[in-house]
């Protein structure tokens, strides 16, 4: 760009120059990102995808089978946690009747977080509800894993409950 008086005068600075390092800059901060989730990752797996889901996977027409055979009994299961987190269940049968007399084997796992598991013994307080001898560890969500076995059949379930 020449002036009037024959002097070169500066180029107009457009802010469009810095466009290329702005789109750098911004692939450099996503793969910075990208780079430390994918290493996050691969130091926190535990190793393990699922307990037996290949197996379970092999024989699924028989697991079907099972839980078909157990919804054909119509018990209900109900899991709880009392005011001093003792697991509490209410059990009752395809009438609606309580299911006295039943033998309950249950253990209670830790959804999330740190693995914490115990195991529950169930005593009958009431036709049809059974009450754990102990409280579960810790305040929060748990996964309880029972088999309820009456009549000479037994139902495998899982139950969430809270423990406030």
């Amino acid at each position: 760009m020449r002036l009037q008086d024959g002097m070169r005068g500066l180029p107009i600075q457009s802010r469009w120059r810095f466009f290329p390092w702005w789109v750098a800059g911004c692939m450099s901060v996503v793969i910075a990102v990208n780079a430390y989730m994918a290493w996050s990752a691969l130091h926190t797996f535990p190793g393990q995808a699922g307990r037996d889901g290949f197996d379970l996977s092999n024989r699924y027409d028989s697991v079907i089978a099972r839980v078909q055979q157990q919804a054909a009994l119509g018990w209900t299961v109900r899991a709880l946690a009392d005011e001093t987190g003792h697991p509490v269940l209410a059990l009752t049968d395809a009438t609606g009747a309580p299911l006295a007399g039943a033998a309950v084997d249950a253990t209670a796992e830790r959804p999330l977080g740190d693995p914490l598991t115990t195991h529950l013994a169930f005593q009958e307080a009431a036709p049809g509800r059974y009450a754990a001898d102990e409280t579960l560890p810790a305040k929060g969500q748990w996964d309880v894993m029972l088999t309820v076995t009456a009549q000479g059949r037994d139902v495998t379930t899982t139950r969430r409950i809270v423990v406030r």
